[in-house]
């Protein structure tokens, strides 16, 4: 992934701040493999208060658990796992239940270097958007390095917000 595309993250955040400021709308995120860079994004525009209540970071399944009611048989060895559609839709409804927000985006994916597998390899990130009765999850496979996977999820953790609101 080019570093060109690194400039639109600040694009997409004022397009998506334009929206939801537009239906009066308050987002939280829910974050693993992005460690908090999509609540950074949307923090670095100023006036972000008025449309951004609450980012989790929720790295380890205990963490997704305890802050975001992801139900512990999600994590069990016969149970889709941490890197799911189940715990990315189990996030975005935790961070609505547990903020201010009426709409969030959740991630949870492995950026690698290690921790992929033959069914989930690399670069495997779900994403999970939810507004009121709308909710949609979408797994993507993308490639290169650490930087460049979670660098991607961000991108499609915006994108996916303004669709999802336009």
């Amino acid at each position: 992934m080019s570093d060109s595309l690194s400039n639109s993250i600040p694009e997409l955040v004022q397009q998506l701040a334009d929206q939801l400021l537009a239906k009066k709308l308050i987002i939280s995120t829910a974050e693993s493999c992005t460690g908090g860079w999509v609540s950074q994004s949307l923090t670095a525009l100023a006036g972000s208060s008025v449309w951004f209540d609450t980012g989790f970071v929720t790295y380890s399944n205990e963490a997704k658990q305890r802050l975001l009611s992801v139900p512990a048989a999600i994590f069990d060895s016969d149970g889709p796992g941490a890197v799911s559609e189940a715990t990315v839709l189990a996030m975005t409804a935790g961070a609505i239940q547990n903020s201010r927000a009426n709409l969030a985006v959740a991630v949870s994916g492995i950026a690698g270097p290690d921790g992929g597998s033959e069914e989930k390899p690399v670069g495997t990130v779900w994403i999970a958007w939810q507004w009121e009765s709308k909710s949609l999850a979408r797994c993507f496979h993308f490639s290169g390095d650490r930087e460049s996977v979670r660098r991607a999820t961000v991108l499609a953790a915006l994108d996916g917000c303004l669709l999802l609101v336009d």
